[in-house]
């Protein structure tokens, strides 16, 4: 029966401890480029201060190790959700974690086009939100009394022109 997601977090507190945050931020930013070829640059400036950087992997890695989700599609998520955010290092770092994962061509452009259907519709929703809420209240339409809009009932003065009765 294998070890549980908490005593190996325990264990990794105990190491953590045991050798230092310098020397643990160090040895984890090693594993990181023997796995990606490179650290992002989020990873070297949180390795500027080792607390930081530990206890952002410490998350990140507890969160994607204890997810009951195959760590591919934990990847491909966190892909799509870079390509959302228009986050090239992100997207693309995460592709490749994908890849070495066993996510396809297919399945990456797939996970791609999801993201930027959301993405837009997100876009599309909080806009619409924002033009119906301002448009609740339009005062440029209340001061020309114009018909149909919130305020076309109120009365607005109008200047009589000279000759013309009604």
């Amino acid at each position: 029966m294998g070890k549980s997601s908490k005593d190996t977090f325990e264990e990794k507190l105990a190491r953590i401890v045991d050798q230092g945050a310098d020397v643990t931020a160090d040895e984890w930013m090693k594993v990181i480029e023997e796995e990606y070829g490179k650290v992002p640059l989020i990873f070297r400036r949180m390795g500027e201060r080792p607390e930081v950087l530990i206890s952002h992997l410490l998350y990140k890695g507890t969160v994607a190790e204890t997810s009951p989700l195959d760590p591919k599609y934990v990847e491909l998520i966190s892909m799509a959700v870079g390509a959302a955010l228009k986050c090239p290092h992100c997207t693309g770092y995460h592709m490749q974690a994908a890849l070495k994962m066993g996510a396809s061509r297919e399945e990456i452009l797939e996970v791609i086009l999801l993201s930027g259907m959301i993405s837009n519709s997100s876009v599309l929703a909080n806009a619409y939100r924002i033009v119906d809420e301002k448009l609740e209240r339009c005062i440029p339409c209340e001061v020309k009394g114009m018909g149909g809009r919130p305020g076309a009932g109120k009365k607005v003065p109008v200047k009589k022109t000279e000759g013309k009765r009604g």
